[in-house]
């Protein structure tokens, strides 16, 4: 265990692929680690495989306007993440993430609208929420 793990963080995490929920979760859990880890060509691999093309160039634009990463809606790494199921409706799943930034009680959170394509299951859409 590291300095970050807890009893609580010790649960058993499972998922299927045929959950939009677990697949934007797996998508932002590798996400994080290949960009904490500096694998530049991970990060594009992995929106390619769980972004819709439209909106991966959606994201291409945001990140030219803001020189962020789009995807984190930031330039820095988050240090823990958490996804919830939030809604669904119109062929859609909303997921609300949140991102931790920094550890303790001096901690900052983000939170991200999500939007899942329920027929691809490819995520469309990704909102400061």
């Amino acid at each position: 265990m590291t300095d970050t793990d807890t009893a609580a963080d010790s649960a058993v995490r499972s998922g299927s692929p045929d959950s939009a929920v677990d697949r934007v979760a797996d998508f932002f859990g590798a996400y994080v680690d290949a960009v904490s880890d500096g694998t530049d060509d991970l990060g594009t691999e992995l929106r390619a495989h769980y972004l819709t093309e439209d909106f991966r160039q959606r994201l291409a634009a945001w990140e030219e306007a803001n020189h962020a990463d789009g995807v984190l809606r930031a330039q820095d790494v988050p240090t823990r993440w958490e996804v919830r199921y939030h809604d669904s409706g119109a062929g859609h799943l909303f997921t609300t993430v949140t991102l931790t930034w920094g550890t303790g009680p001096d901690a900052g959170h983000t939170r991200l609208a999500v939007q899942s394509d329920l027929g691809t299951k490819l995520i469309s859409d990704i909102e400061e929420g």
